[in-house]
Protein backbone atom coordinates (compact mmCIF):
# COMPACT_ATOMS: atom_id res chain seq x y z
CA UNK A 1 0.00 0.00 0.00
CA UNK A 2 1.37 3.41 -0.99
CA UNK A 3 1.59 6.23 1.55
CA UNK A 4 -1.07 8.24 -0.33
CA UNK A 5 -3.47 5.28 -0.04
CA UNK A 6 -2.85 5.15 3.69
CA UNK A 7 -3.52 8.89 4.02
CA UNK A 8 -6.81 8.50 2.17
CA UNK A 9 -7.84 5.72 4.55
CA UNK A 10 -7.22 7.82 7.66
CA UNK A 11 -8.56 11.14 6.28
CA UNK A 12 -5.77 12.79 4.32
CA UNK A 13 -6.80 16.30 5.32
CA UNK A 14 -7.41 16.10 9.03
CA UNK A 15 -6.50 18.27 12.02
CA UNK A 16 -2.78 17.55 11.73
CA UNK A 17 -2.59 18.50 8.04
CA UNK A 18 -4.60 21.67 8.63
CA UNK A 19 -2.34 22.63 11.51
CA UNK A 20 0.80 22.17 9.41
CA UNK A 21 -0.76 24.16 6.56
CA UNK A 22 -1.76 27.06 8.84
CA UNK A 23 1.63 27.22 10.54
CA UNK A 24 3.46 27.24 7.23
CA UNK A 25 0.99 29.80 5.84
CA UNK A 26 1.78 32.37 8.50
CA UNK A 27 5.45 31.39 8.60
CA UNK A 28 5.85 32.15 4.90
CA UNK A 29 3.84 35.38 5.06
CA UNK A 30 6.81 37.61 5.94
CA UNK A 31 9.07 35.91 3.41
CA UNK A 32 7.16 37.34 0.45
CA UNK A 33 7.54 40.80 1.99
CA UNK A 34 11.32 40.32 1.97
CA UNK A 35 11.11 39.41 -1.70
CA UNK A 36 9.44 42.75 -2.51
CA UNK A 37 11.35 44.90 -0.03
CA UNK A 38 13.53 46.40 -2.76
CA UNK A 39 10.49 48.00 -4.39
CA UNK A 40 10.41 50.50 -1.52
CA UNK A 41 13.79 50.67 0.20
CA UNK A 42 15.73 50.83 -3.09
CA UNK A 43 13.70 53.73 -4.48
CA UNK A 44 15.72 56.76 -5.62
CA UNK A 45 13.65 59.87 -4.74
CA UNK A 46 13.95 63.17 -6.58
CA UNK A 47 17.23 64.86 -5.72
CA UNK A 48 19.64 67.62 -6.67
CA UNK A 49 23.13 68.70 -5.65
CA UNK A 50 23.56 70.27 -2.26
CA UNK A 51 24.14 73.99 -2.83
CA UNK A 52 25.70 74.68 0.57
CA UNK A 53 29.17 75.06 -0.99
CA UNK A 54 27.89 77.97 -3.13
CA UNK A 55 26.48 79.74 -0.09
CA UNK A 56 29.64 79.84 1.99
CA UNK A 57 29.27 83.58 2.61
CA UNK A 58 25.49 83.39 3.08
CA UNK A 59 24.88 85.17 -0.22
CA UNK A 60 21.58 83.33 -0.62
CA UNK A 61 20.16 84.77 2.60
CA UNK A 62 17.53 86.93 0.89
CA UNK A 63 16.58 84.40 -1.79
CA UNK A 64 13.69 81.95 -1.74
CA UNK A 65 14.41 78.26 -2.10
CA UNK A 66 13.23 78.33 -5.70
CA UNK A 67 15.55 81.24 -6.49
CA UNK A 68 18.47 79.50 -4.80
CA UNK A 69 17.95 76.47 -7.03
CA UNK A 70 17.64 78.68 -10.11
CA UNK A 71 21.08 80.25 -9.63
CA UNK A 72 22.75 77.03 -8.47
CA UNK A 73 21.35 74.08 -10.44
CA UNK A 74 21.01 73.79 -14.25
CA UNK A 75 17.60 72.86 -15.61
CA UNK A 76 16.96 69.61 -17.51
CA UNK A 77 14.95 69.34 -20.71
CA UNK A 78 11.78 68.56 -18.73
CA UNK A 79 12.15 71.73 -16.66
CA UNK A 80 13.24 70.03 -13.42
CA UNK A 81 16.55 70.70 -11.63
CA UNK A 82 19.44 68.50 -12.74
CA UNK A 83 20.11 65.57 -10.44
CA UNK A 84 23.85 65.19 -10.82
CA UNK A 85 25.24 68.58 -11.85
CA UNK A 86 25.48 72.12 -10.49
CA UNK A 87 26.94 75.45 -11.54
CA UNK A 88 30.53 76.03 -10.49
CA UNK A 89 29.48 79.44 -9.13
CA UNK A 90 26.09 81.17 -8.65
CA UNK A 91 24.38 82.44 -11.81
CA UNK A 92 22.42 85.40 -10.47
CA UNK A 93 21.59 86.65 -13.95
CA UNK A 94 19.22 83.68 -14.33
CA UNK A 95 16.84 85.36 -11.90
CA UNK A 96 15.95 87.79 -14.68
CA UNK A 97 16.75 85.59 -17.66
CA UNK A 98 15.46 82.01 -17.66
CA UNK A 99 17.88 80.83 -20.36
CA UNK A 100 21.31 79.55 -19.40
CA UNK A 101 24.20 80.48 -21.74
CA UNK A 102 26.22 77.56 -23.03
CA UNK A 103 29.50 78.90 -21.61
CA UNK A 104 28.33 78.60 -18.00
CA UNK A 105 30.57 76.11 -16.19
CA UNK A 106 28.69 73.04 -14.99
CA UNK A 107 30.33 70.55 -12.64
CA UNK A 108 29.32 67.38 -10.84
CA UNK A 109 27.89 67.63 -7.34
CA UNK A 110 30.58 68.89 -4.97
CA UNK A 111 29.03 68.50 -1.52
CA UNK A 112 26.48 65.67 -1.61
CA UNK A 113 22.79 65.82 -2.46
CA UNK A 114 19.49 67.06 -1.13
CA UNK A 115 16.53 64.68 -1.40
CA UNK A 116 12.77 65.00 -1.66
CA UNK A 117 11.52 63.34 1.54
CA UNK A 118 7.81 63.91 0.90
CA UNK A 119 7.21 60.25 -0.02
CA UNK A 120 10.08 58.37 1.64
CA UNK A 121 11.70 59.46 4.89
CA UNK A 122 14.76 57.36 4.17
CA UNK A 123 15.87 54.87 1.52
CA UNK A 124 19.12 53.15 0.66
CA UNK A 125 19.83 55.91 -1.85
CA UNK A 126 19.39 58.71 0.68
CA UNK A 127 21.29 56.80 3.36
CA UNK A 128 24.44 56.22 1.31
CA UNK A 129 24.02 58.63 -1.64
CA UNK A 130 23.43 55.84 -4.16
CA UNK A 131 22.63 58.25 -6.99
CA UNK A 132 24.12 59.41 -10.28
CA UNK A 133 27.15 57.18 -10.96
CA UNK A 134 26.15 54.91 -8.06
CA UNK A 135 22.43 54.66 -8.82
CA UNK A 136 22.69 51.05 -10.03
CA UNK A 137 23.95 49.95 -6.60
CA UNK A 138 20.52 50.56 -5.08
CA UNK A 139 18.90 48.08 -7.48
CA UNK A 140 21.85 45.75 -7.15
CA UNK A 141 20.86 44.96 -3.57
CA UNK A 142 17.81 43.14 -4.89
CA UNK A 143 19.98 41.05 -7.20
CA UNK A 144 22.38 40.29 -4.32
CA UNK A 145 19.45 39.21 -2.17
CA UNK A 146 18.16 36.79 -4.79
CA UNK A 147 21.61 35.39 -5.46
CA UNK A 148 21.57 34.51 -1.76
CA UNK A 149 18.14 32.95 -2.20
CA UNK A 150 19.45 31.00 -5.19
CA UNK A 151 22.43 29.61 -3.28
CA UNK A 152 20.31 28.89 -0.21
CA UNK A 153 17.82 26.92 -2.27
CA UNK A 154 20.52 24.49 -3.37
CA UNK A 155 22.03 24.29 0.13
CA UNK A 156 18.79 23.76 2.07
CA UNK A 157 17.57 21.20 -0.43
CA UNK A 158 20.54 18.99 0.44
CA UNK A 159 20.68 19.89 4.15
CA UNK A 160 17.00 19.08 4.76
CA UNK A 161 17.49 15.71 3.07
CA UNK A 162 20.47 15.02 5.38
CA UNK A 163 19.20 16.39 8.72
CA UNK A 164 15.43 16.36 8.29
CA UNK A 165 12.81 18.88 7.21
CA UNK A 166 11.74 20.18 10.62
CA UNK A 167 15.19 21.01 12.09
CA UNK A 168 16.30 22.81 8.94
CA UNK A 169 12.99 24.68 8.74
CA UNK A 170 13.60 25.99 12.25
CA UNK A 171 17.19 26.92 11.36
CA UNK A 172 15.94 28.76 8.27
CA UNK A 173 13.41 30.81 10.27
CA UNK A 174 15.84 31.70 13.05
CA UNK A 175 18.77 32.70 10.84
CA UNK A 176 16.53 34.46 8.33
CA UNK A 177 15.03 36.65 11.04
CA UNK A 178 18.46 37.27 12.61
CA UNK A 179 20.15 38.38 9.40
CA UNK A 180 17.10 40.42 8.44
CA UNK A 181 17.16 42.37 11.71
CA UNK A 182 20.93 42.86 11.53
CA UNK A 183 20.70 44.24 8.00
CA UNK A 184 18.31 46.94 9.23
CA UNK A 185 21.08 48.37 11.41
CA UNK A 186 23.89 48.23 8.85
CA UNK A 187 26.48 50.99 9.15
CA UNK A 188 27.60 50.83 5.51
CA UNK A 189 26.26 49.80 2.14
CA UNK A 190 28.70 46.88 1.88
CA UNK A 191 27.56 45.59 5.27
CA UNK A 192 23.92 45.84 4.18
CA UNK A 193 24.58 44.05 0.88
CA UNK A 194 26.40 41.18 2.64
CA UNK A 195 23.64 40.79 5.23
CA UNK A 196 20.95 40.86 2.55
CA UNK A 197 22.76 38.02 0.79
CA UNK A 198 22.70 35.91 3.96
CA UNK A 199 19.09 36.89 4.64
CA UNK A 200 18.13 35.53 1.23
CA UNK A 201 20.36 32.49 1.71
CA UNK A 202 18.69 31.48 4.98
CA UNK A 203 15.01 32.33 4.47
CA UNK A 204 14.73 30.35 1.24
CA UNK A 205 14.80 27.15 3.29
CA UNK A 206 11.39 28.09 4.65
CA UNK A 207 9.94 28.21 1.15
CA UNK A 208 11.18 24.93 -0.26
CA UNK A 209 10.83 22.89 2.94
CA UNK A 210 7.32 24.05 3.92
CA UNK A 211 6.06 23.38 0.40
CA UNK A 212 7.24 19.77 0.54
CA UNK A 213 5.78 19.26 4.03
CA UNK A 214 2.39 20.56 2.93
CA UNK A 215 2.20 18.33 -0.15
CA UNK A 216 3.61 15.11 1.32
CA UNK A 217 1.23 14.98 4.29
CA UNK A 218 -2.08 15.21 2.41
CA UNK A 219 -3.97 12.73 0.26
CA UNK A 220 -4.01 12.97 -3.54
CA UNK A 221 -7.42 14.64 -3.76
CA UNK A 222 -6.36 17.43 -1.39
CA UNK A 223 -3.01 18.29 -3.00
CA UNK A 224 -4.46 20.94 -5.33
CA UNK A 225 -6.29 22.60 -2.42
CA UNK A 226 -3.10 22.66 -0.37
CA UNK A 227 -1.18 24.05 -3.34
CA UNK A 228 -3.66 26.91 -3.75
CA UNK A 229 -3.75 27.79 -0.02
CA UNK A 230 0.01 27.60 0.21
CA UNK A 231 0.38 29.93 -2.74
CA UNK A 232 -2.14 32.40 -1.30
CA UNK A 233 0.23 33.13 1.60
CA UNK A 234 2.32 35.06 -0.91
CA UNK A 235 -0.75 36.83 -2.27
CA UNK A 236 -1.86 38.13 1.11
CA UNK A 237 1.68 39.28 1.77
CA UNK A 238 1.81 41.09 -1.59
CA UNK A 239 -1.43 42.89 -0.70
CA UNK A 240 -0.49 43.70 2.89
CA UNK A 241 3.08 44.80 2.25
CA UNK A 242 2.27 48.11 0.48
CA UNK A 243 0.03 49.01 3.42
CA UNK A 244 2.90 48.36 5.83
CA UNK A 245 5.29 50.29 3.59
CA UNK A 246 2.85 53.19 3.36
CA UNK A 247 2.91 53.75 7.11
CA UNK A 248 6.59 52.93 7.60
CA UNK A 249 8.56 55.22 5.28
CA UNK A 250 12.00 54.64 6.81
CA UNK A 251 13.95 51.77 5.20
CA UNK A 252 15.45 50.55 8.48
CA UNK A 253 12.17 50.19 10.34
CA UNK A 254 10.44 48.72 7.30
CA UNK A 255 13.10 46.00 7.21
CA UNK A 256 12.57 45.37 10.93
CA UNK A 257 8.80 45.24 10.49
CA UNK A 258 8.90 42.47 7.90
CA UNK A 259 11.60 40.47 9.71
CA UNK A 260 9.94 40.24 13.12
CA UNK A 261 6.79 38.23 12.15
CA UNK A 262 9.01 35.20 11.49
CA UNK A 263 9.25 34.78 15.26
CA UNK A 264 5.71 33.33 15.14
CA UNK A 265 6.91 30.44 13.01
CA UNK A 266 9.94 29.92 15.29
CA UNK A 267 7.80 29.69 18.42
CA UNK A 268 5.63 26.96 16.85
CA UNK A 269 9.32 24.23 15.37
CA UNK A 270 7.53 24.91 11.90
CA UNK A 271 6.78 27.69 10.09
CA UNK A 272 8.03 31.19 -13.38
CA UNK A 273 10.07 33.16 -11.16
CA UNK A 274 11.82 35.59 -13.49
CA UNK A 275 8.64 36.68 -15.23
CA UNK A 276 6.55 36.81 -12.07
CA UNK A 277 9.08 38.94 -10.20
CA UNK A 278 10.04 40.93 -13.27
CA UNK A 279 6.42 42.14 -13.30
CA UNK A 280 6.29 42.49 -9.50
CA UNK A 281 9.39 44.70 -9.42
CA UNK A 282 8.11 46.95 -12.20
CA UNK A 283 5.59 48.99 -10.21
CA UNK A 284 6.79 52.48 -11.07
CA UNK A 285 6.87 52.52 -14.88
CA UNK A 286 3.12 52.88 -15.49
CA UNK A 287 2.72 56.41 -14.14
CA UNK A 288 0.33 55.52 -11.30
CA UNK A 289 0.73 55.52 -7.53
CA UNK A 290 3.43 53.08 -6.40
CA UNK A 291 1.52 51.87 -3.33
CA UNK A 292 -1.76 51.42 -5.21
CA UNK A 293 -0.05 49.52 -8.03
CA UNK A 294 1.64 47.18 -5.56
CA UNK A 295 -1.69 46.58 -3.79
CA UNK A 296 -3.52 45.82 -7.05
CA UNK A 297 -0.69 43.49 -8.07
CA UNK A 298 -1.37 41.60 -4.86
CA UNK A 299 -5.17 41.74 -5.06
CA UNK A 300 -5.30 40.29 -8.59
CA UNK A 301 -3.59 37.17 -7.27
CA UNK A 302 -6.63 36.17 -5.17
CA UNK A 303 -8.95 35.38 -8.13
CA UNK A 304 -5.94 34.18 -10.13
CA UNK A 305 -4.89 31.64 -7.53
CA UNK A 306 -8.40 30.60 -6.57
CA UNK A 307 -8.97 29.80 -10.25
CA UNK A 308 -6.15 27.25 -10.02
CA UNK A 309 -8.44 24.92 -8.06
CA UNK A 310 -10.87 24.81 -10.99
CA UNK A 311 -8.28 24.88 -13.77
CA UNK A 312 -6.26 21.95 -12.38
CA UNK A 313 -9.36 19.77 -12.39
CA UNK A 314 -10.67 20.96 -15.75
CA UNK A 315 -7.46 21.14 -17.78
CA UNK A 316 -4.77 19.47 -15.66
CA UNK A 317 -1.36 20.73 -14.54
CA UNK A 318 0.32 20.87 -17.93
CA UNK A 319 -2.29 22.94 -19.79
CA UNK A 320 -2.81 25.28 -16.83
CA UNK A 321 0.91 25.95 -16.52
CA UNK A 322 1.55 26.38 -20.23
CA UNK A 323 -1.60 28.43 -20.83
CA UNK A 324 -0.98 30.89 -17.99
CA UNK A 325 2.60 31.47 -19.15
CA UNK A 326 1.37 32.01 -22.69
CA UNK A 327 -1.02 34.75 -21.54
CA UNK A 328 1.76 36.37 -19.49
CA UNK A 329 3.94 36.59 -22.58
CA UNK A 330 1.09 37.98 -24.68
CA UNK A 331 0.17 40.66 -22.12
CA UNK A 332 3.77 41.81 -21.89
CA UNK A 333 3.99 41.94 -25.66
CA UNK A 334 0.81 44.01 -25.93
CA UNK A 335 2.19 46.62 -23.53
CA UNK A 336 5.14 47.19 -25.85
CA UNK A 337 2.80 48.73 -28.41
CA UNK A 338 0.67 50.84 -26.03
CA UNK A 339 1.90 54.46 -25.72
CA UNK A 340 3.34 55.35 -22.32
CA UNK A 341 0.88 58.21 -21.86
CA UNK A 342 -1.91 55.59 -21.66
CA UNK A 343 -0.89 54.76 -18.09
CA UNK A 344 -4.27 53.32 -17.03
CA UNK A 345 -4.49 50.98 -20.03
CA UNK A 346 -0.89 49.86 -19.56
CA UNK A 347 -1.50 49.19 -15.88
CA UNK A 348 -4.66 47.15 -16.58
CA UNK A 349 -2.78 44.98 -19.10
CA UNK A 350 0.13 44.59 -16.66
CA UNK A 351 -2.24 43.60 -13.84
CA UNK A 352 -3.84 40.94 -16.04
CA UNK A 353 -0.36 39.67 -16.87
CA UNK A 354 0.46 39.65 -13.16
CA UNK A 355 -2.65 37.59 -12.50
CA UNK A 356 -1.62 35.03 -15.11
CA UNK A 357 1.90 34.90 -13.68
CA UNK A 358 0.39 34.27 -10.24
CA UNK A 359 -1.57 31.35 -11.70
CA UNK A 360 1.57 29.89 -13.26
CA UNK A 361 3.57 30.43 -10.08
CA UNK A 362 0.92 28.79 -7.91
CA UNK A 363 0.68 25.85 -10.31
CA UNK A 364 4.41 25.24 -10.78
CA UNK A 365 5.03 24.72 -7.05
CA UNK A 366 2.48 21.90 -6.85
CA UNK A 367 3.37 20.57 -10.32
CA UNK A 368 7.10 20.38 -9.57
CA UNK A 369 6.58 18.53 -6.29
CA UNK A 370 4.42 15.95 -8.10
CA UNK A 371 6.95 15.40 -10.87
CA UNK A 372 9.86 14.57 -8.54
CA UNK A 373 10.08 11.11 -6.91
CA UNK A 374 10.18 10.93 -3.11
CA UNK A 375 13.85 9.91 -3.03
CA UNK A 376 15.00 13.16 -4.64
CA UNK A 377 11.99 15.44 -4.11
CA UNK A 378 13.61 17.72 -1.55
CA UNK A 379 16.84 18.02 -3.52
CA UNK A 380 14.90 18.52 -6.74
CA UNK A 381 12.75 21.28 -5.27
CA UNK A 382 15.88 22.87 -3.86
CA UNK A 383 17.56 22.99 -7.26
CA UNK A 384 14.30 24.14 -8.84
CA UNK A 385 14.30 27.03 -6.42
CA UNK A 386 17.99 27.63 -7.15
CA UNK A 387 17.34 28.06 -10.85
CA UNK A 388 14.20 30.10 -10.21
CA UNK A 389 16.02 32.52 -7.92
CA UNK A 390 18.78 32.84 -10.49
CA UNK A 391 16.12 34.22 -12.78
CA UNK A 392 14.67 36.45 -10.07
CA UNK A 393 18.11 37.86 -9.23
CA UNK A 394 18.47 38.88 -12.88
CA UNK A 395 15.02 40.52 -13.00
CA UNK A 396 16.10 43.88 -11.48
CA UNK A 397 18.98 44.01 -13.96
CA UNK A 398 16.57 43.31 -16.82
CA UNK A 399 14.55 46.35 -15.75
CA UNK A 400 17.72 48.46 -15.93
CA UNK A 401 17.93 47.60 -19.63
CA UNK A 402 15.14 50.15 -20.19
CA UNK A 403 17.89 52.78 -20.01
CA UNK A 404 19.09 51.43 -23.38
CA UNK A 405 15.62 51.16 -24.94
CA UNK A 406 12.38 51.90 -23.12
CA UNK A 407 10.77 48.59 -24.15
CA UNK A 408 13.82 46.37 -23.82
CA UNK A 409 12.79 44.74 -20.52
CA UNK A 410 9.26 44.05 -21.84
CA UNK A 411 10.68 42.30 -24.92
CA UNK A 412 12.96 40.12 -22.77
CA UNK A 413 10.24 39.20 -20.26
CA UNK A 414 7.69 38.52 -22.99
CA UNK A 415 10.12 36.22 -24.80
CA UNK A 416 10.83 34.34 -21.58
CA UNK A 417 7.12 33.87 -20.89
CA UNK A 418 6.38 32.53 -24.38
CA UNK A 419 9.41 30.22 -24.31
CA UNK A 420 8.46 28.87 -20.88
CA UNK A 421 4.91 28.19 -22.12
CA UNK A 422 6.28 26.03 -24.95
CA UNK A 423 8.56 24.08 -22.59
CA UNK A 424 5.81 23.56 -20.01
CA UNK A 425 3.55 22.06 -22.67
CA UNK A 426 6.11 19.27 -23.21
CA UNK A 427 5.93 18.07 -19.58
CA UNK A 428 3.92 14.97 -18.58
CA UNK A 429 0.56 15.35 -16.85
CA UNK A 430 0.38 14.38 -13.14
CA UNK A 431 -3.33 14.94 -12.42
CA UNK A 432 -4.81 12.09 -10.35
CA UNK A 433 -1.50 10.21 -10.07
CA UNK A 434 0.20 9.02 -6.88
CA UNK A 435 3.42 10.81 -6.04
CA UNK A 436 6.31 8.90 -7.69
CA UNK A 437 8.56 7.26 -5.11
CA UNK A 438 11.53 6.15 -7.21
CA UNK A 439 13.37 7.19 -10.37
CA UNK A 440 11.80 4.22 -12.11
CA UNK A 441 8.33 5.57 -11.32
CA UNK A 442 9.19 8.85 -13.04
CA UNK A 443 10.62 7.04 -16.05
CA UNK A 444 7.36 5.11 -16.24
CA UNK A 445 5.38 8.36 -16.35
CA UNK A 446 7.60 9.75 -19.07
CA UNK A 447 7.50 6.52 -21.09
CA UNK A 448 3.73 6.40 -20.89
CA UNK A 449 3.53 10.00 -22.03
CA UNK A 450 5.81 9.34 -25.02
CA UNK A 451 3.71 6.30 -25.97
CA UNK A 452 0.57 8.45 -25.85
CA UNK A 453 2.14 11.06 -28.14
CA UNK A 454 3.24 8.33 -30.54
CA UNK A 455 -0.26 6.85 -30.71
CA UNK A 456 -1.72 10.30 -31.39
CA UNK A 457 0.81 10.84 -34.16
CA UNK A 458 -0.15 7.55 -35.77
Amino acid sequence: MKFEDLLSEINGFGRFQKMVLCINFFGRFSLACHFLLGNFIAVIPSHHCSISSLDADEIFENLTQEERLTVSIPVQDDGTPASCHMFSYPQFHLLSNSSSPSEVAVVQCQNGWEYDNSTFISTLATQWDLVCDKRALSRLTTTIFFIGVMCGAAAFGSLSAMFGRKPMLLVSHMLGMGFGLCSAFSSSFIMFAVLRFFTGFTITGSVIISTILNVEWVSIEHRKLVGVIDSLSWTFAFMSFPLVAYFIRDWRWLTVAISLPTVTAIITWFAVATVAYGISFNISSFGLNRYLTQFVYGAIEIPAKLSIYYLLDKFGRRITQAGSLLFVGISLMINIFIPKDKSVVRTVIAVLGKGCSATSFGTVILYSSELYPTVVRQNGMGYNSFVARLGVSVAPLILLSDDVWSHFSQVILSSLGLSAAFVAYLLPETRGRCLPETIEDVEGIGYGYVEKLSSLGN
